[in-house]
């Protein structure tokens, strides 16, 4: 189930909500708890009830792993729950890519499996996997089954993040005021999750359109094609991630839950560590408290930091997925961070503008092996990047007719939105940013109070417009990192 779908937004959000908090309102909170992790658990079989059964499993396994690792304290179950689940992760997500890798070395032709990829298995493997390693490190404290089932499950979060860490969000689930409907928290949530529906459905889908002919076909673009694609998917991710990052914050307010900020203007970064601090924040914690530091982290001198950096990176591209095209990613992303901090050590500030401008030129040549769909095609459209098929620019200064140009005017106006809409995510605060949002911090009411006032009127507009539009479309969009 889409969070931009129509039975989402009419259905089963209201009803959840209507269900939820009818239940707390007469004491009734065990109940209203699991009124919530059966409407999560139905939230996860709309897409493919097989998989249900799955994400049972998982959750019964983890949390009886982690209850007895928190009596014993033992390191070979903590070892054998960590092997499981990445064991699970593995096949489901790379069985199939290694086994084409093996035919490609070795000119063998052996059958690649098939495998549907479950929805949000990264996601709940990675959460549960932190859980258990907390537990063995003596974090955890005994939680309830059901309390456990509504941590792993709980909607928001469930099918592409963030990633939870039980310390920030199981302590909520206690508290007595999360249990009690909140006019203040559901209208700044409404307004959170409309502002994600519009960078979604208005911003994210409609760059789609315009970038996905090119990276299906990059045999022969231009150097305007070429560019056109990269910075076109670099917003259109940015974007898209955003948007669900937003929504996910807003449904979690709905219920009174604060969920960690994943995502927080990262292009406005001046240095790649910066846009790790900003981008996919609760996986770049979970790659740093989880993997960089057991490895080591910078503990063993410089070059072991360095080498510690790449292991990371590369292991964080495979987790977003099971192609070469990942792995590229992720490693360059490895070397960007290592000269990053060895230009640290020089103690030498360049110009903001110069800082911005070659980390924004690294992020996006890194997101055309993100995006494209071999290496190949990757390699072509940065050769196009180049130059290197011939450099026509879009806009035409010639003096024949609009109608024997119409394509030029129109890639024009296309390279201008991209322009503005860059400008846009430079120079505006993000919804965080307006709201003041923490989840590690209360809200100032009379702040709240006031902006809620300024703004309910541009978002009740947007609301009939997207109504409108969603069920004049018909069939929402995925979000991209579903695919993850």
């Amino acid at each position: 189930m889409l969070f931009n779908s129509f039975e989402f937004i009419f259905l089963f959000l209201p009803i959840t909500l209507l269900v939820y908090f009818t239940l707390a309102r007469y004491n009734l909170t065990k109940i209203s708890t699991l009124s919530l992790v059966i409407a999560s658990l139905v939230f996860y079989s709309y897409w493919d009830l097989r998989y249900l059964s799955l994400l049972i499993g998982s959750i019964t396994f983890n949390y009886t792993i982690g209850s007895i690792i928190e009596k014993t304290n033992s390191k070979p179950l903590l070892t054998l729950g960590i092997v499981v689940n990445l064991s699970l992760l593995a096949y489901f997500k790379y069985t199939g890519f290694f086994v084409q890798t093996l035919n490609d070395m070795f000119t063998t032709s052996l059958i690649v499996p098939e495998i549907i990829l479950p929805l949000g298995i990264s996601f709940f493997t990675f959460t549960q996997t932190a859980y258990l390693i907390d537990a063995y490190r003596g974090e955890t404290k005994h939680y309830r089954f059901l309390t456990y089932s509504l941590f792993v499950t709980v909607f928001p979060h469930l099918i592409a993040g963030p990633i939870l860490y039980h310390k920030h969000i199981i302590p909520q689930f206690s508290q007595e005021k999360n249990f009690k409907f909140s006019h203040e928290n559901m209208i700044i949530g409404g307004i959170f999750f409309m502002v994600g529906l519009v960078k979604k459905v208005m911003i994210a889908d409609m760059i789609a359109k315009w970038v996905n002919p090119i990276f299906t076909n990059p045999s022969g673009i231009s150097f305007s094609e070429g560019w056109f694609a990269a910075l076109g998917y670099t917003l259109q991710l940015y974007f898209d991630f955003s948007a669900y990052s937003e929504m996910a914050i807003g449904l979690g307010l709905m219920f009174n839950l604060k969920l960690p900020i994943n995502f927080n203007s990262p292009y406005k970064s001046l240095s790649i560590i910066d846009f790790w601090r900003r981008w996919h924040i609760t996986l770049s914690e979970f790659l740093k408290n989880y993997l960089y530091i057991p490895l080591g982290g910078n503990r063993h001198g410089n070059l072991a930091k360095m080498k510690n950096l790449i292991i990371t990176m590369f292991l964080g591209g495979l987790w977003h997925g099971a192609g070469w095209t990942f792995i590229i990613w992720g490693a360059l992303h490895g070397i960007y961070l290592v000269i990053n901090h060895g230009w640290r050590r020089l103690d030498y500030d360049l110009p903001k503008w110069l800082s911005w401008s070659i980390t924004f030129l690294c992020v996006v040549i890194a997101w055309v092996f993100f995006r494209a769909n071999s290496v190949n095609d990757a390699m072509q459209i940065l050769h196009a990047m180049l130059g290197l098929n011939g450099i026509i620019l879009p806009i035409y200064l010639g003096k024949l007719s609009l109608l024997s140009n119409a394509s030029l005017i129109r890639s024009s106006a296309y390279f201008c939105v991209l322009l503005m809409l860059l400008i846009i995510t430079l120079k505006l605060p993000n919804i965080q940013q307006i709201y003041n949002y923490s989840s590690n911090s209360e809200y100032d009411s009379n702040i709240m109070k006031h902006r809620i006032s300024k703004y309910v009127p541009i978002v009740l507009g947007i609301l009939f417009f997207f109504v409108l539009k969603i069920i004049a479309e018909g069939k929402p969009s995925d979000f991209l990192y579903f695919n993850f």
